[in-house]
């Protein structure tokens, strides 16, 4: 599988154990109109190599050259561009934007990113367990925390990396997001690239092999499991989204009632209004509460009005993204 974008640690990861060197390149704060968020991360290999992103291509080949010097001398550094540095216009930052970029070389001596951390961080990420990378950026001490540190919980929640109150740069690492959709109809066949452009990795999730197949879905995550024992094999946590598509209460409903007893961060089910309505008579009648049934994102997808298949993913994926990004 090519790795994804957002596989940065896994990546440096790799470069470095296969000999190749490797550095971390990370926002660490952004002002104006800086195209990359706190917390954005590239990886640079000592050929060069380059994967993710740290400003959308404006000074990225400036922190490449700094990379390289950092993985020559082991040392850290912390850079910052902006519309009044020379070398951010020569790379083209002149949009009026200023970044601040943190590049430390993977290494086994001080004060580079010890390797061994990299690989916790890396196994952290790998069980789904958030966690967040916490350097002093005054003598590099650095610390792999949880989200059971107060001084972090909100962080986590908000998804928020950046410099603390100590001015320390915090850079989380919460699990990956994930979609998983049941119901391998032509919705789902628009909706699943689209999900993964956005950064989720999704699932499908069908027990009708003809529906969930691979001629249908090249490439995709497919299950054939019945849906509420697909989502307890797959588990469900807040940093999860279920879509069901399939209008069949004997497929739909048990992936609901799954959905509504865990903290997915949103359930989305398609339907016209109708169908809701007894879809939600039925879950009334079997326990599930007004503020439960209040979850549920009916009919799915915002009203953009959508009309097509592709249309209709994409209201599904704006709404997906408004209750995970939105004003709370």
């Amino acid at each position: 599988m090519e790795p994804r974008f957002d596989d940065i640690p896994e990546i440096a990861l790799n470069w470095h154990e296969d000999g190749r060197g490797a550095a971390l390149a990370t926002v660490v704060a952004t002002w104006g109109s800086a195209p990359r968020q706190a917390g954005s991360q590239l990886v640079i290999s000592g050929a060069g190599e380059i994967m993710g992103s740290v400003s959308g291509g404006c000074v990225e080949g400036a922190v490449v050259v700094e990379a390289q010097e950092a993985l020559a001398d082991g040392r850290p550094r912390l850079l910052r561009f902006g519309v009044a540095d020379e070398a951010a216009f020569e790379v083209g930052l002149a949009c009026g934007g200023e970044i601040e970029v943190l590049v430390e070389p993977i290494g086994m001596d001080a004060p580079a990113f010890p390797v061994a951390m990299l690989r916790e961080l890396v196994a952290a990420r790998a069980a789904r367990k958030p966690v967040a990378c916490v350097t002093d950026l005054a003598n590099w001490a650095r610390s792999l925390q949880g989200p059971d540190d107060p001084a972090l919980t909100n962080r986590f929640r908000a998804d928020k990396s950046g410099r603390d109150e100590a001015g320390r740069m915090v850079t989380l690492h919460n699990p990956p997001l994930r979609l998983i959709v049941v119901g391998a109809v032509h919705i789902a066949q628009a909706l699943l690239p689209m999900a993964r452009l956005a950064g989720y990795a999704p699932t499908i999730v069908d027990p009708r092999e003809a529906f969930g197949s691979e001629a249908r879905f090249p490439g995709e995550d497919i299950s054939h499991d019945w849906p509420d024992e697909a989502l307890a094999d797959l588990g469900l946590d807040a940093r999860t989204a279920v879509v069901t598509l399939t209008h069949d209460p004997k497929l739909d409903d048990p992936a609901i009632r799954a959905a509504l007893a865990s903290d997915v961060f949103y359930l989305g089910c398609l339907g016209s209004t109708r169908t809701h309505a007894k879809r939600l008579e039925r879950l009334c009648e079997a326990g599930f509460s007004e503020d439960q049934l209040a979850r549920i994102h009916a009919p799915v997808g915002l009203n953009l009005g959508a009309r097509t298949p592709a249309e209709i993913a994409v209201a599904t994926l704006a709404q997906i993204t408004l209750a995970l990004r939105g004003a709370r």
